[in-house]
Parts: C-alpha cells; structure tokens; sequence
C-alpha cells in the first residue's frame, strides 16, 4: 500500500523544485511504491512512474460524458425501428421501464465508484469484491465489445457522408481512415483534450435533442405547417402493434420486442464507470452525475418517444426503412415526421447532426476500449505492457492495440465482408448487457461486505437508494432480457423455419463469458470473495491524497477569484442549459 509523505525541503515547506524550472511551481509528493508525484498548476496530481492515469476530466466534463453516453443513434435512430415493430404505447412504456432499469445499474456503479474511484473500472470491482474470474471476464468481454462497437461508428459515420458523396464517387473506406485517423489523434494528445472536445461535442448533442423534442412538441399541437396530430395514431391505426403474430400474443411480442431494443438503446450509459481513474474530485462528481442521470432519461427518451409516437404512424411507408440497417438521417423517425408535417430542408441538417453523434461515439468508444485493455493489465488481467502510460497519462499501448482493431472498420468498404462483420456486431452486443449484470453482481457483493465489515452508510460518500434489493430485482430482469433477447428465432411465424445464424450470433456471447469465467476459475484456481474478506482499503489512501490536494487547490482558486469558481462562459451560457 503506498504511503504518502510532502516533501519540505525547508522549514517554512516550500517544494524542493520550487526552483526547477522543469516542475515550476508544482508541489511534490512521493509514495513508498509508487514512485513520484506532483500536484499540477491546476491542481491535478500527476503520477512520475509511468503507470498511472491523470485526473484531467472536470466536473463538467465527467457531467457532459455522462449525457453524451446516454444519447446517441439508439434514441435519434433506433426509435423508427422500435415504433415501426411495436408501436407508441409499446414504446413509451418500455423505454420508461428501462429507463429505470438503468437508473439503478447506475446507482449501483456510483456506489462502489465513490468509496473507490480507482482507474481499473468496473472490472476491477467485480475482481475486488466478487471474484477474479468475474473481473477478467467482464474486462475482456467488454474490451471486445468496444473494439466492435468503435468499427461499427466509424461505418455509421461513412455511411451518413453518403447522403452527400455516394459510394461510387467516394469508397466509404476512405472516410473510415479520415474518421479513425482523427479518433487515434483525439484520444493521443491527452485526456485533458478528449475531455474538452467531448464536453462540446456532448454539448452539441444536448442542444439538438432539445430542439428535436420543442419541435415535436410543436407539431404535435398544431403549432408547425400541418394540423395538430394529438393522440390520433394512438387510436389508428393504434397503440400496439401485433409483431410475428395476432392478437394479444402478437402484442405482447410487439412489446417484449421494444423492450429489448431500449435496453440496446441505453447501453453505454455505464462508460462513466470508465472514466473514474481520470476524474477530478471524483467522490463528489461521479455521484453528481449519476443522481442526474435519472433527470436525463427522463426528459430525452421518455419525453422524445412520447412526442414520436404522437407525431408518425406505425404503418406509415416512410418508415418502413427504418428495420434496415442504416444510420442515415432518413432512418430516423423525426426525420419522418419532419417529412409528414411538410418542413423542407431539416433533414439535411439533420444528417449533420447525426454525423456529429456517430463520430462522438466512436471517439469515446475508443476511449473506453482503451482505458479497458489498461484496468486490465493493471489487474494483472493483460501484459504489463499494456499498464505503461506516458507522461500525459495516455496508455498509448492500450490505445495502439484498440486502435488497430478498429481496422475492422474496413471489412464493411467491400460487400462480402459486410455480412461477416455484421455477425460480429450482433455477437457482442449481448456483451453490453452482460456487463449490466456483471455490475449488479459486483454491487450485491460490495452491499454485503461493507455490511460483514461494518462500514455504515455515514461512511459512504453516495449509496444505492434501492440498496441491495434494488440490485436484485434489477438483476432479475435484466438476466430475463439477456435470455430473451433474440426470441423471435423460437416464434412461430417469426422466420417460416429455424433461424440457426441468427440463434448463434444472438446467443453465443453467453456462453462464451461463461467459459472466460469458469476457465479462469480453474487455471487461476480462483475462489469467490467471502463478505469479511473482500478489500475496502488497498489504494483508497492514494485516492484520498489526490483529492485532498485538489481540493486544496480548488479552495485557494475561489479564494484567489474573491469567492467564485470555474469558468465564466460555461458559468453564464452553458452550465444552465443542464
């Protein structure tokens, strides 16, 4: 366990390099193991050894990448699908009741993140205070999703630029390099840059779903070029759609159908478990940013799929597209009701904005994959190697190898290979869920611990509000949805016959994180963390010396400014907004 000491290399304890011109005036702190550390001129204790991250994202970072995860393609896109096989009544109660489904994966992740921010995620809780077989399962499963995932962006962003430049006049392949290059660099030149260029590109997104969601409101009421449409498609051509079948079975087919897609709508809303290793001040802003979270699902999604269902018709041909796998701004349902309320041009703008949202995944998909492969190691889950960070605390082997698996991206530029990636997207999007229920196991363990050892709810910087059986009945479900998540391939009526490749790619991420569990079990010989055992403390007095100093240093800023804190713009013009 590394002990810090402050170096006084004089009585009235200035810093011993108060005169080195290569530190400045920067504070030292040196720790038994850990090797050097210095508290930066903005207050960020930056780590000498080489394998540390730095606490470059501030509170207002941490709070815009947590917006900026939960919106994305899945609710300006992926809605039209969701509508187009269900319905608006299906719809608006499935992405609520996800919606607080992940409301309590969050809570439960800000718990274990407040008493220990640590930089190995949430896979270093489920090794810490479940079992080491969870860890490295859930840590490679969930790398394996993200270099997937950041492959499939990059398409999606290639993909919009058609809608300008064909295919013909322009390979796709050659925007996938633009954007990949681009990502690379983002994510190379440091975490304070990532964090300032995600902040404004999450700031962007924002602004847009806001405004989506006024015009919906608009034209719902009568207020744009057409009627008012109120709740008319609720009554025809209805609220619920039969889907793979008649009747009451077929709507409830339609329903469980959406259910499933708002949960593949909401995941990544867990990536701010990711970026605790990098926070500043993170006992206060990790919890901040997951109370909020709630707020969020409630006004984007729920408030966007209330308005859409008022606005488009589930039968409506626009959208008859939208089960197609495209990320065009024509696949999006607002798109569709821009088009039947007869506003011209919107759409254009649209397709910007879209660009905007697949290139902001993409970079922070990168990130994650990143930061992933770098817990890993640190857990001593993945070669050392991939645990060396640079003087600006970027893993940049971590990133080098996720970065050249994003090369993938490549196999959707020729056809043949299209279909064989499109087996791998499928394949690990069951990873995203699995990495839920990964969480919500790692909490019911962290719940029951800190219970054996005695630590109270005083002692905590945040708890669960749901506690311990909030966990488990959100565990229940979510399990039941994992389980469930291609069940039209059993359905009657669904495909004529037996779907065996959709079965395989569907399902086959579940057996697949139970071997990487069972078989790390056996050769590591690993055995579940008992309540009394499990490890509160080893690197909590790191993080506690880092934010003490930052804290300090925020405590003289204030007073330095006469009382005032932060940064006047995002103060007056943007903070508000949120």
């Amino acid at each position: 366990m590394a002990i810090f000491k402050r170096n006084s290399g004089s009585s009235d304890g200035a810093s011993p390099h108060a005169s080195d011109p290569e530190y400045g005036n920067k504070e030292h702190y040196t720790t038994g193991t850990a090797g050097e550390m210095v508290v930066g001129s903005d207050g960020v204790v930056i780590h000498q050894d080489g394998s540390h991250l730095h606490r470059g994202l501030k509170s207002r970072h941490i709070t815009m990448i947590a917006i900026g995860g939960a919106i994305g393609t899945g609710l300006i896109i992926g809605t039209g699908k969701a509508l187009a096989q269900s319905g608006p009544g299906s719809i608006l109660i499935a992405y609520t009741a996800v919606g607080f489904l992940v409301y309590i994966v969050m809570t439960a992740l800000g718990e274990m993140a407040a008493w220990i921010p640590h930089a190995s995620g949430f896979s270093g809780y489920a090794t810490r205070f479940c079992d080491p077989a969870l860890g490295f399962a859930l840590g490679w499963t969930y790398w394996c999703k993200y270099i997937i995932t950041t492959p499939n962006q990059l398409t999606a962003s290639a993909l919009i630029i058609q809608e300008w430049k064909t295919a013909d006049e322009v390979n796709p392949g050659v925007w996938i390099a633009v954007f990949l290059f681009a990502i690379c660099a983002i994510n190379y030149f440091g975490i304070k840059f990532f964090g300032e260029l995600e902040f404004w590109l999450s700031t962007i997104k924002v602004i847009v779903i806001v405004g989506v969601i006024l015009l919906s409101f608009l034209l719902a009421v009568g207020a744009g070029p057409g009627p008012a449409t109120g709740f008319q498609y609720y009554k025809n051509p209805g609220a619920f759609k039969p889907y793979i079948g008649k009747g009451s079975a077929g709507k409830f087919y339609g329903f469980w159908s959406s259910l499933i897609n708002a949960v593949f709508a909401y995941l990544g809303t867990e990536l701010i478990g990711v970026t605790v290793g990098e926070a500043q001040n993170p006992r206060k802003t990790i919890p901040r940013a997951i109370k909020l979270t709630f707020y969020r699902i409630l006004f984007f999604y729920c408030l966007s799929v209330f308005f859409l269902g008022m606005l488009v018709p589930y039968d409506s041909k626009d959208l008859a597209f939208a089960n197609k796998a495209t990320a065009r701004a024509s696949a999006s349902p607002f798109v569709v009701a821009i088009k039947i309320a007869g506003i011209k041009d919107l759409p254009g703008l649209l397709n910007a904005c879209i660009l905007i949202f697949t290139f902001s995944a993409s970079n922070s998909d990168l990130y994650i994959a990143s930061r992933t492969l770098y817990g890993l190691a640190e857990q001593g889950h993945a070669p050392k190697i991939f645990g060396w960070t640079d003087k600006r605390g970027v893993p940049v082997p971590a990133l080098a190898i996720s970065a050249l698996m994003c090369c993938m991206a490549f196999m959707n530029a020729s056809n043949d290979s299209k279909v064989v990636f499109g087996y791998f997207v499928n394949l690990t999007t069951i990873f995203g869920l699995l990495s839920w229920i990964s969480l919500l196991v790692s909490h019911i363990f962290f719940v029951r611990a800190r219970r054996a050892q005695g630590i109270t709810k005083d002692q905590m910087a945040y708890t669960a509000p749901f506690g311990l059986w909030g966990s488990i009945i959100a565990l229940f479900f979510c399990c039941l949805i994992a389980v469930t998540k291609n069940f039209s391939v059993f359905t009657p009526g669904s495909y004529g016959s037996f779907d065996w490749r959709n079965f395989i790619t569907g399902y086959l991420g579940i057996p697949i994180y139970l071997i990487l569990i069972f078989g790390y079990k056996f050769i590591m010989k690993t055995k579940m963390v008992k309540p009394h055992m499990a490890d509160f403390y080893t690197g909590k007095d790191v993080i506690d010396r880092e934010e003490e100093a930052f804290i300090a240093y925020e405590a003289e800023k204030k007073a330095a400014n006469g009382g005032k804190n932060g940064s006047w713009f995002y103060n007056t013009f943007v903070s508000w907004l949120f």
